[in-house]
């Protein structure tokens, strides 16, 4: 019987993750379960997969539940979850949104044979640390987000150097087709055209800043220099990521808009099961209408921002990450407009108050929190300022 723990479980990807575990039952145990604040959501998952421990990470939600459920061990924080859990689970998903995510996946490395991370932040903001945590502890690295899956999935075997060029695909969100204008909504933003996903990855979709995202992690990841990756647009959402080689070979990774698919790939690699998620059949009229674009610069500008990534890790990532994040967070709550989270992106990382860190290296994952709060603080101040005038 597998082990497995699932940080974030209330989340989509922890949802979706209990999901195929559900499907397979008596193959697994579920070890530990985390969420911030949906209680309610936990409980149930609980219950249904009688969990014995469980970490809130909301103080108030933490006391609520503690005084509800008896015989659980219930935690408020990662602290110390080693010495919690006896011996190595066999499986961690891990996939707290943000850079919130960081310290526990760091954390649980070292009690786990395989982790599987679904957070772009964890591994842009301190690969190095997770890195040196998956070599200390011989722990193997799955990444699931579904171009880097592909990715790995083809790479796997290759030199860096047999590679030639790796493009990445992005739909183009909800506003492709439309124009874009101050006046959308965070109820736009969030209209995912193809996929099912949280507020803020959504947001992040209709920006194309996700896009950004996920090729400084892939560089992290796969450790190929910045050059080699490209972004097309590819409103079908059907073709992952595209590989081409020195060797005259391309390598297309096509699957179904389901992250179940990477998700039990990452579960069940280098078994024989049944259990994988069946894609639909293939379809002759997506395959003769790929339809890919070129990213349009006017309507997505964030694409300029990958001329400010630098070669090597630095900490100028986690101040980029921190500013997209609070600026998503002022304009859900309708503090800015749609359009202004790409212009002030780019104002804000050409301060020097920001484009310092450049020159700086990640140490430590204290010294990481403490920029992500610094920057989130002064993007909000300079936004708000420079709204009021």
């Amino acid at each position: 019987m597998k082990k497995i723990i699932i940080l974030g479980s209330t989340g989509s990807i922890g949802k979706q993750t209990l999901e195929i575990i559900k499907r397979d039952r008596k193959k697994f145990k579920i070890v530990l379960l985390s969420t911030d604040k949906n209680i309610n959501l936990i409980t149930k998952q609980i219950k249904f997969f009688k969990v014995k421990n469980i970490v809130v990470t909301n103080y108030k939600k933490y006391r609520l539940i503690k005084k509800k459920l008896k015989n659980i061990n219930i935690f408020p924080n990662f602290k110390n979850l080693d010495k919690k859990i006896n011996g190595k689970v066999d499986y961690v998903m891990s996939a707290i949104s943000g850079i919130e995510g960081l310290e526990p996946t760091i954390n649980i490395i070292k009690k786990t044979k395989r982790i599987a991370i679904a957070n772009k932040e964890s591994i842009i903001c301190g690969w190095g640390l997770i890195q040196k945590e998956l070599k200390k502890h011989k722990t193997e690295f799955i990444p699931v987000d579904s171009e880097h899956f592909s990715i790995w999935s083809v790479i796997s075997g290759h030199s860096n150097s047999d590679i030639e060029k790796i493009i990445l695909t992005a739909s183009g969100g909800p506003f492709l087709n439309k124009s874009i204008k101050k006046n959308i909504t965070p109820s736009d933003a969030i209209n995912h055209p193809n996929w099912e996903m949280g507020k803020k990855i959504s947001v992040d979709s209709a920006t194309l800043m996700n896009k950004i995202f996920e090729i400084i992690e892939a560089k992290k990841i796969f450790d190929i220099e910045l050059k080699k990756f490209y972004i097309l647009i590819h409103p079908k959402s059907y073709i992952h990521a595209i590989v081409k080689f020195k060797n005259g070979l391309i390598k297309i990774v096509a699957h179904d808009t389901n992250m179940k698919i990477p998700i039990s790939n990452s579960i069940y690699m280098g078994e024989r099961t049944r259990n994988f998620i069946k894609s639909k059949k293939i379809d002759l009229t997506i395959l003769n209408s790929l339809n890919f674009q070129k990213v349009n610069v006017k309507k997505f500008p964030v694409i300029r921002i990958l001329k400010k990534i630098t070669k090597k890790n630095s900490l100028f990532d986690t101040a980029l990450v921190s500013i997209n994040d609070e600026l998503v967070n002022l304009f859900l709550k309708n503090k800015i407009n749609f359009l202004e989270i790409s212009s002030k992106i780019w104002h804000l990382i050409n301060l020097p108050l920001f484009s310092k860190f450049k020159r700086q290296k990640p140490k430590n994952l204290a010294q990481i929190e403490k920029l992500n709060e610094f920057v989130r603080l002064k993007t909000r101040s300079l936004s708000v300022k420079s709204q009021k005038k």
